[in-house]
């Protein structure tokens, strides 16, 4: 295997000041960077996989939050149990070659004489994350994902997580709302779609390309704030790929009596 630039760094960054202080069950936050290219082929202008990895993993000096956040980070972002951050990039990022070079060799050596179809072999695979505070009671994990995989564009792709900032627990949409509450948030979430876009009934938005193919539905991809909940539809998701992603913002005061008593914002 001709493999290049392989660095593999770590750079602390701290969530918040209090950790300096010397607070024990403080969570912050590491970077962990991994990023490595391989080549194809042994040609010296061979078609390339380039990974870049800029992964956040927390990290505390006592209590379970930080080990919490990282088995979920571990599943979301890589499909794997039971081992570290860091690990989990190194393996996910040697899988990924593997496959590459497994997978496309043999269609490139048919391939080696139309130089047209060249671009169609160079894959890359980007992920950066950064962590921000949510509300008083929330740590908000946020991460941007890029790939190519020879198709006719790449794919670009944010992805949410809210964790509790004392437990590491990740929060999903039914640990915030209460029971049934499908309905009545689908129903504001179409109002936001519609005034975001100016639009005035379903119609007009199928006419701008919104939910020609699918139904308008509450998405786990979202971001608990200290006033709203803000939705992120990637592209395909709502609508087509040209449209880009989709935020749509929904007050508290707007949702008030369909979250969970129990639910401190």
């Amino acid at each position: 295997m001709n493999v290049k630039n392989l660095t593999f760094i770590i750079v602390i960054l701290w969530l918040s000041a209090s950790c300096k202080s010397g607070n024990d069950e403080e969570v912050w936050f590491e970077t962990i960077t991994l990023e490595k290219t391989a080549n194809l082929s042994n040609e010296e202008l061979s078609p390339k996989c380039s990974i870049s990895l800029k992964v956040q993993s927390a990290r505390q000096k006592k209590g379970e939050a930080a080990q919490n956040i990282n088995e979920y980070l571990v599943e979301r972002l890589f499909n794997q149990q039971d081992v570290t951050v860091e690990a989990a990039a190194t393996q996910f990022t040697n899988a990924y070659i593997l496959n590459y070079k497994n997978t496309l060799l043999p269609l490139y050596n048919q391939d080696r004489s139309d130089t047209t179809k060249r671009a169609w072999y160079d894959y890359h695979y980007i992920i950066t994350t950064e962590t921000n505070p949510g509300n008083e009671n929330t740590i908000v994990y946020l991460a941007t994902i890029d790939y190519y995989e020879g198709t006719a564009h790449g794919i670009n792709q944010l992805l949410t997580m809210n964790f509790d900032k004392k437990t590491g627990r990740h929060l999903a949409l039914s640990d915030i709302f209460a029971t049934g509450y499908e309905q009545q948030l689908t129903a504001k979430l179409l109002t936001a779609l519609k005034e975001k876009t100016g639009s005035a009934d379903l119609t007009e938005l199928k006419e701008k390309g919104y939910l020609n193919s699918m139904d308008m539905f509450p998405t786990e991809n979202f971001i608990i704030g200290e006033e709203t909940l803000t939705f992120i539809y990637n592209p395909y998701e709502i609508a087509p790929y040209n449209m880009g992603m989709t935020e749509l913002i929904i007050p508290y005061s707007d949702i008030e009596k369909i979250l969970k008593t129990t639910f401190d914002y």
